[in-house]
């Protein structure tokens, strides 16, 4: 039997079309969690953004209080949180709180900020930002454990900080944090020992840097007398399913430019690069993306977890948008009823193996079925003549 166990979620920004409502788009947002709630998806990670007009939630914790109340499974994560925007006291005392609301179902993803605009709002420039990330996470960390901090820095001062509560978590909320192509996310995340979210696209180049990063991240973890899990890596990507190739090709047609022209006018890091005449091809050329059937993102899936160079513990799908509702509806629920079986040990193995059995044991069993029945029959049929 297969014993491999590959979570499944989504890495939600979100992004929503210029032209569209946002307060229903928000809503859809929500409705999105709850449809995967009910297609066992395991975990939803949802995005901070203040600024480009696209990716529209400010506060995912807000946002996780709100789900927690509509769902009854998926684990909900901040994906991320940027720190340098917070300070780490009130933070990690906010994150505690969602902690206890969500009966430990909230997550922690945090990371350095990847939307210069909103940096550039709040007057920090982008040289300071990973270095901010790392002091606010030395201090949230002990914070989180019940620990008492003393520091102060040129951006926040902490002065016998001690949390009011403890966590729900035992010892503390799963955390993760955010790894693009850098190693700064990699030896965060390892010198804490906690889990890794690797972003950044799913093309052979950015699988091997992904796979880079995991080792950046064990020796961080070595150094730091903790223990890596791959457990807690989780591998972005993206995908789009339906019941042929040609549909959900055609799916594409709603959503796919409006996310392209936001990463090459808006976002500092495009998805497909500006002179690509074919965004569509060239996603799925390069790895970038699955759009295709169930049987195409198995395979998608299995080049991720090949790439990794010996597993993780999750792949979240980037929410894009690129489909109508009820298409990205359908999406998800291909997936979970045709794709996600196969990386969950195998978990149809043992009603292959008991319908083989049966068949191989059909014609016996079924003449002698037949010949009970039958001795049944002749028995009443005796009694009833005498």
């Amino acid at each position: 039997m297969n014993d491999r166990y590959l979570r499944t979620g989504v890495f939600l920004a979100p992004f929503h079309a210029l032209g569209e409502n946002p307060t229903l788009a928000l809503d859809r947002d929500m409705d999105l969690l709850v449809h995967l709630d009910r297609l066992n998806y395991h975990e939803a990670w949802i995005g901070e953004h203040h600024s480009g007009g696209f990716e529209i939630i400010a506060c995912p914790e807000m946002f996780i209080a709100a789900a927690a109340r509509e769902t009854r499974h998926i684990r909900l994560g901040t994906g991320v949180v940027s720190l340098p925007y917070h300070h780490p006291f009130t933070l990690a005392s906010r994150m505690v709180q969602l902690d206890h609301m969500t009966r430990g179902r909230a997550m922690f993803g945090v990371g350095p900020g990847s939307l210069i605009y909103d940096a550039e709002k709040i007057g920090l420039k982008a040289a300071d930002q990973r270095r901010r990330m790392d002091e606010a996470l030395d201090c949230i960390i002990p914070l989180m454990r019940g620990e008492m901090v003393t520091r102060k820095t040129d951006w926040f001062t902490l002065q016998d900080a001690k949390l009011q509560l403890r966590p729900y978590s035992h010892p503390h909320m799963e955390m993760a944090v955010a790894s693009s192509r850098s190693p700064v996310g990699a030896v965060a995340s390892g010198k804490h020992g906690i889990g890794m979210l690797s972003i950044g696209g799913t093309s052979d180049e950015a699988l091997a840097a992904h796979a880079s990063n995991w080792g950046v991240h064990e020796k961080a973890a070595r150094d730091a007398g903790k223990t890596a899990d791959r457990s807690r890596w989780r591998i972005v990507t993206f995908a789009h399913v339906a019941e042929t190739r040609e549909k959900a090709r055609a799916d594409m047609a709603y959503g796919l430019a409006d996310f392209n022209r936001y990463f090459n006018e808006v976002a500092t890091f495009p998805i497909v690069p500006p002179n690509v005449e074919d965004p569509l091809n060239h996603l799925i050329d390069t790895g970038l993306a699955c759009i295709g059937t169930p049987d195409d993102c198995i395979r998608h899936f299995e080049r991720l977890w090949k790439g990794s160079n010996g597993g993780c513990g999750a792949i979240l799908l980037l929410a894009h948008n690129w489909a109508d509702w009820e298409a990205t509806k359908r999406s998800y629920e291909l997936m979970a009823r045709y794709v996600h079986p196969h990386f969950q040990h195998a978990s149809n193995s043992l009603r292959e193996w008991s319908y083989g059995d049966a068949n191989t044991k059909r014609a016996t069993a079924g003449m002698e079925n037949q010949a009970a029945i039958q001795a049944a029959i002749d028995k009443y049929q005796t009694g009833k003549r005498g």
